[in-house]
């Protein structure tokens, strides 16, 4: 299949499910070793809404975003996505409710060795008959979806090149297609910019808040930096040693609220830079 039969069946920007609301009504999260991640978290996130979560490592970010799709189960509190209350759901419910949620995460989680074509297209597998993807037997409506998916994102053209031939930036671009294939309700991407240079994570970020502008998609990133936070999302949480220290707009934060989140004076590292 030639680039314009590509870009012809492509088409516009997939549509996603209803967006969904996330609560967590006083999370708290202590793992095994008696390391406690998040304690007492609070937080209405609205559908549509672009969010980011600021905090340096350790301050609880990462298990605040992966409490969401349950692969960390809190330890107390309730959390609630959309329609369905998430704790203490497992087993065949929760991978249920994670088809619905799109992840994105700072290592890519791509097969090296497999196109990106083939690599999109596991975003519908949990919304595909499990002989279906046994068999790799895909839907027209599928490939259409994760042509579309890779066309948002300006990755069409390398559509049969192996993941493992991309660089940082266009390995993360393909797994911002891949969660959009999925068609999901919610969007969570984990510090998705942190190992790309200025200009890529720049790229990065304006995809995530075209596809939050487009497609009124709940979007959650969590980032340390101070400068992507302000311009690319609309709300920052802010959160230190588990607990939020910030919440409201992130264009209004200011260096001493960034101050009181890092706990420490900002620093040349807090700052992407163009």
């Amino acid at each position: 299949m030639h680039a314009d039969s590509l870009h012809a069946e492509a088409g516009a920007l997939p549509s996603v499910s209803a967006s969904w609301s996330i609560r967590l009504d006083d999370v708290s999260v202590t793992y095994p070793n008696g390391t406690r991640a998040l304690s007492g978290v609070t937080l209405d996130i609205a559908a549509g809404e672009m969010v980011s979560v600021v905090g340096l490592s350790g301050s609880g970010k990462s298990t605040l975003i992966r409490t969401i799709n349950g692969l960390v189960p809190a330890s107390s509190g309730t959390v609630t996505v959309g329609p369905h209350v998430v704790t203490g759901m497992r087993g065949r419910k929760l991978r249920e409710l994670r088809g619905h949620i799109g992840m994105i995460f700072q290592g890519f989680n791509l097969a090296d060795r497999a196109n990106v074509y083939r690599n999109v297209l596991v975003g519908r597998f949990a919304h595909t008959a499990t002989w279906r993807t046994l068999l790799g037997v895909t839907s027209t409506e599928d490939r259409e979806l994760a042509l579309r998916s890779l066309d948002a994102v300006g990755m069409l053209e390398k559509v049969w090149n192996r993941a493992g031939q991309l660089s940082g930036g266009q390995k993360q671009r393909v797994a911002i297609a891949r969660a959009l294939t999925q068609q999901p309700s919610v969007m969570l991407a984990d510090e998705p910019v942190a190992s790309l240079d200025p200009p890529t994570a720049h790229a990065v970020m304006h995809d995530l808040r075209r596809v939050n502008r487009d497609e009124q998609l709940t979007v959650i990133v969590n980032i340390h930096l101070m400068d992507l936070a302000r311009q690319y999302t609309t709300r920052m949480i802010g959160l230190r040693a588990g607990e939020v220290v910030y919440d409201g707009p992130a264009a209004a934060a200011t260096d001493h609220d960034f101050e009181q989140i890092y706990g420490r004076p900002i620093q040349p590292r807090d700052v992407l830079g163009s």
